[in-house]
């Protein structure tokens, strides 16, 4: 058959199959005395295979290698679909979220949509530095959609830029919680340390105390320690074993010493503290190192069974303790004169 006849049939255009015959893929096995291109029944069915393939997704490069390497498997060639299909689904579901948060920001104007667009361009720069320009350089009166910089804050890998995200989000008037919450139960541990992080930048916001709960329970142990010392600003008890295990291993343990110093305010609170910080000072093989920092966080405990036990410490088996132990006595007896001598 002639090329007329098999775009004809075949319903590829002549245009298109001389482009296969450039690139290699369909070439016509015979020529007319005339010269002109002559398709075998094989020719044709090599076409369907192609257009077959392109139905599905496939670059042209892609198709020729699947027909020319004979190292190029079908199931390799249903890998490479696959992975292809979710790059675009996933392109797609960010951009149908990017375009439902503009929707429900209800704008006003053209003006307002325009400017909110090329925020989510700027967001999507490959310079980190231009994403946070993005964000600082925001004028005030443009409102922008909660969702957008929440979803913006879970995937900003940036440890600065997505600083200046949590901070815009929890200046926003709008909610961004329910985003937030997603990315907390998140399978990229990423995503829920950047999600606990900027929840805990939000206290107060409905719904997420019960997600910072949830997430003490996290196998990664920093989305734990993120949650447990936003929980325990709030005053939940809950956080008192997870901050107690950060001055044990040394994670951010002064900052957990002061949380745990402003839960002890709570009398039923204070006890369990002690109770627990006592427990771990006399945990067998504990070193030295761990029971100087339970010692110091002692400190920040109000009350005078916190003392007792600080005085007790001045007289430990271990030297290094007991000289800590004995200096922190002193500075809390300086502080107030009248505590007794241990």
């Amino acid at each position: 058959m002639l090329i007329g006849e098999v775009a004809r049939r075949s319903g590829v255009s002549a245009r298109m199959l001389r482009h296969y015959d450039a690139l290699g893929l369909v070439r016509p096995t015979g020529r007319t005395t005339g010269g002109y291109r002559e398709y075998s029944a094989e020719d044709v069915r090599r076409i369907f295979h192609v257009e077959s393939l392109r139905s599905l997704g496939l670059s042209l490069k892609q198709i020729g290698r699947a027909l020319e390497d004979p190292d190029f498997t079908p199931s390799a060639l249903v890998g490479d679909l696959i992975r292809w299909t979710e790059d675009r689904l996933a392109r797609e579901r960010e951009l149908l979220g990017r375009l439902r948060a503009i929707d429900t920001s209800a704008p006003a104007d053209w003006q307002e949509v325009l400017r909110v667009i090329e925020l989510m361009r700027e967001l999507d720069s490959a310079s980190a530095a231009r994403r946070n320009q993005a964000v600082l350089a925001r004028p005030e009166d443009v409102p922008v959609p909660a969702e957008l910089l929440a979803q913006a804050v879970l995937n900003e890998p940036d440890p600065n830029v997505a600083g200046a995200l949590r901070w815009a989000l929890a200046r926003s008037d709008a909610d961004g919680a329910e985003a937030l919450a997603t990315g907390a139960r998140s399978e990229d541990v990423g995503v829920r340390r950047r999600a606990v992080q900027a929840i805990a930048a939000m206290p107060g916001a409905p719904g997420t105390s019960a997600v910072l709960e949830e997430a003490l329970g996290d196998p990664d142990a920093a989305v734990r320690r993120h949650a447990a010392l936003a929980l325990g600003r709030q005053g939940v008890a809950a956080a008192v074993p997870e901050l107690v295990a950060m001055v044990v291993e040394g994670a951010n343990d002064v900052e957990a010493a002061e949380v745990l110093g402003v839960l002890s305010r709570d009398a039923g609170c204070a006890d369990r503290i002690t109770a627990a910080i006592t427990d771990e000072l006399a945990t067998p093989g504990a070193d030295t190192a761990t029971r100087i920092r339970l010692t110091q966080a002692l400190v920040e405990l109000p009350g005078e069974t916190a003392r007792e036990i600080l005085r007790g410490l001045a007289h430990d088996d271990d030297s290094a303790v007991a000289l800590v132990a004995s200096a922190l006595q002193g500075v809390l007896e300086d502080q107030d004169p009248e505590t007794p001598d241990g």
